[in-house]
């Protein structure tokens, strides 16, 4: 729905459906109730319901299950399309382990600077760099620094799974969520089951050397694999919702979460993140800096050669800032699609330049020109 204000919509068509007026405790009809509200005019500013019909465009124009929100920090607005649907969250559940981790700090009950060792049963599955260096040496001794920024900065999954044991496990995220009253966010079951579980498999440690993992889903029938991925899809064990974790962010950026030096930690390694340079950063105006952490999901690859399996999951969640320090909360959520990378790309990059539109029509600034590109010096490469 285009709107935010889905109450008011569902009450005119449950009224309409079953042809009655119920009552609330005043008297007065749920239809009559809708009826007056629908009648009432839009008084948010016009470049606010600017933004939210930018949304809806680019929402509605992409094929796949997309969900998007922005938070204007400082104004605290927000707009979204999807926004309380329920999407995979994938590798952006880290920035929930680094919260919780961070938390323990602020209250006394971990320092980054004691250190773990990682061995081969810890190591997890796909995109964890620290495997090498436990194949090549046997263990890796590091800091609970290095882990968590090893996990914002280059989505290591074992660094994150070391953090994720220290502070408590899943049950120690989710009661996190409870205690900073952070709804329309789930925790899943750590890495390993959740892929397995996602793959129609069960969990097996050699899975997390080389290739094993994919060619043991390679064995998976397709439709057990395609039912598996379906039910993961539609109802995310670590699903999330685009406009909580938009609030969630904006919360963090105003030191709401944690300890201003932690919220600066925090946002510090989210701004060093690698991963998904071509995603919301690649869409980054002149001037503009971003702190962020993508999630990338599961291909289902059950497909001919050469045609482009569906994933689970293709998000990437920002703190973007303006030049002048205005601050926005951004949340891109793929679901499920087929189509192409550079698409789904181009789709954040258009969120992108909304959120860059409605910045300078609340500053009631026209949008500076971009400057022209520079022909590369005899000699530089391009």
């Amino acid at each position: 729905m285009k709107f935010s204000h889905r109450t008011i919509a569902f009450a005119c068509l449950l009224a309409a459906l079953t042809g009655c007026n119920v009552a609330d405790t005043s008297g007065r009809g749920v239809g009559d109730q809708a009826d007056a509200a629908a009648e009432e005019p839009d008084l948010r500013p016009a470049e606010e319901r600017a933004l939210e019909d930018r949304l809806y465009d680019i929402g509605s124009g992409f094929d796949g299950f997309l969900g998007m929100a922005v938070v204007d920090i400082a104004r605290e607005r927000e707009v979204s399309y999807n926004g309380s649907e329920w999407f995979p969250q994938q590798s952006v559940s880290k920035l929930w382990v680094a919260i919780a981790a961070l938390d323990e700090v602020d209250r006394g009950k971990l320092d980054l600077s004691e250190e773990a060792t990682v061995r081969y049963p810890d190591l997890t599955v796909f995109h964890q760099p620290i495997r090498k260096l436990v194949v090549a040496n046997g263990s890796f001794t590091a800091s609970y620094d290095e882990f968590l920024r090893r996990a914002l900065t280059e989505s290591d999954n074992t660094a994150n799974s070391m953090a994720l044991v220290r502070v408590g496990g899943p049950k120690a995220i989710r009661s996190m969520f409870e205690s900073k009253q952070l709804a329309g966010i789930r925790f899943g079951p750590g890495e390993r089951l959740m892929q397995s579980e996602i793959a129609a498999m069960e969990w097996d440690q050699s899975y997390s050397l080389g290739k094993t993992f994919f060619e043991a889903r390679k064995l998976v029938p397709d439709d057990k694999r395609k039912a598996a991925f379906d039910a993961y899809v539609t109802d995310p064990v670590d699903g999330a919702q685009p406009a909580s974790i938009a609030m969630a962010l904006a919360r963090l950026a105003r030191g709401e979460l944690l300890s201003g030096e932690s919220t600066t930690l925090l946002l510090g390694w989210l701004a060093d993140a690698k991963s998904g340079p071509n995603r919301l950063k690649g869409g980054l105006p002149e001037g503009w800096s971003i702190a962020h952490k993508t999630g990338t999901g599961q291909v289902l690859d059950t497909v001919p050669p050469g045609v482009i399996g569906e994933q689970a999951g293709y998000n990437d969640i920002a703190i973007l800032t303006a030049p002048d320090g205005s601050r926005y909360a951004v949340v891109v959520m793929i679901g499920r699609t087929k189509r192409p990378v550079p698409e789904r790309m181009e789709m954040m990059h258009a969120v992108v330049g909304a959120v860059e539109d409605y910045h300078y029509a609340a500053l009631g600034q026209p949008k500076p020109t971009p400057k022209p590109a520079q022909a590369p010096a005899p000699g530089e490469t391009p």
